[in-house]
């Protein structure tokens, strides 16, 4: 005999194939999961697009996140989505409008889950001040994805005046960090692995685009802005110099790492420098402003410990290097290979 699909036990379960059927369960998941969260004009029409007005400079990008496992302490694969994205923005000089999120569900995904990491994006972006405005789902059978992926598409507005770039850096300018490196890549490791610390790892996942804004609006000269995810700082000061063909020196004394986290690279034989963050960005500045806008991050809740880690120059341009706390110089290069994959 078919078995008769009933929302009453199967929606407070477990995800069903027939949720990504376009369906009466499909419908049900929509309208009882997803639209409660995110009702706004654009996304509670429920067209096949949102209709938006803008006028300006656009800015757009893409990403998935394929996270593993899906929570980890201090986020999840919802809030990192959101965050990564609206950073991806900010990094431009933007201010974060709209997103689209959507949803690849492996099979058998507990509803109580989903429902955590939608409430979680829901968070993030009313932290961030940006709608979710469109979305799509797709289930696919047990054992075709690792119980959830996430793909985010952003749209921001830039403002007259703004131009940021990785090609912009020259030779005299300052480069600051917005605080300690390391920790998302840790948090998630550790999650992973089951590893115990004296002093608990948490990610620092966290949306940017205020602290941006603030940034913007010291008058402060911003040359560059990259948010230092995959392959670490280490992997962002080299796309820096290579886009500018310019030189870039740093000094390992002045880059903050927790010491829950350098210890913990010590354990697993990593380089804090190569390892991810979702919650800091790097910005190369004028000299002139550099206190200034110190000044000005400092008071951000999420760059306290913002601090000037080194010098773009014009010897060995595309190249990085650093001033061990021995005195003596290296080559940090790009990260080669995957130190920690299924980070983000």
């Amino acid at each position: 005999m078919p078995r008769t699909i009933s929302m009453e036990t199967d929606m407070e379960d477990r995800i069903l194939l027939a949720h990504g059927s376009g369906g009466k369960l499909s419908h049900e998941l929509i309208t009882e999961v997803f639209v409660p969260l995110f009702d706004n004009e654009f996304l509670g029409k429920l067209d096949d697009s949102a209709v938006l007005e803008l006028e300006g400079r656009l800015a757009f990008t893409t990403d998935s996140y394929v996270v593993s496992p899906i929570f980890f302490p201090g986020g999840d694969i919802g809030k990192l989505a959101v965050c990564g994205t609206v950073n991806d923005l900010a990094m431009s000089g933007a201010v974060p409008k709209y997103l689209s999120i959507s949803l690849i569900i492996e099979e058998g995904l507990p509803i109580s889950d989903l429902r955590l990491i939608m409430t979680s994006i829901k968070k993030a972006a009313e932290e961030a001040g940006v709608q979710v405005v469109t979305g799509d789902t797709k289930v696919v059978d047990k054992g075709s994805a690792d119980q959830l992926f996430i793909n985010t598409t952003g749209v921001g507005m830039i403002a007259q005046g703004v131009d940021i770039s990785g090609s912009n850096a020259r030779p005299g300018d300052k480069v600051i960090l917005s605080g300690s490196i390391g920790d998302h890549g840790i948090a998630v490791i550790s999650q992973r692995e089951g590893l115990r610390f004296s002093s608990p790892v948490e990610s620092d996942c966290a949306p940017l685009n205020r602290l941006v804004a603030e940034m913007l609006g010291s008058g402060v000269e911003i040359r560059c802005l990259r948010d230092p995810t995959r392959g670490g700082l280490a992997s962002t000061l080299n796309e820096l110099a290579v886009s500018s063909h310019v030189g870039i020196e740093i000094t390992e004394d002045s880059i903050p790492v927790r010491e829950s986290v350098q210890a913990a690279c010590e354990l697993l034989g990593f380089d804090p420098l190569y390892v991810a963050n979702e919650g800091k960005l790097v910005a190369v500045v004028s000299a002139d402003g550099v206190e200034k806008l110190l000044d000005t991050m400092r008071r951000g809740h999420y760059s306290a410990e913002s601090a000037i880690i080194g010098d773009v120059v014009a010897e060995h341009p595309g190249r990085v290097v650093m001033k061990t706390g021995m005195g003596a110089s290296r080559i940090v290069d790009m990260l080669v290979g995957e130190q920690l994959p299924r980070i983000c």
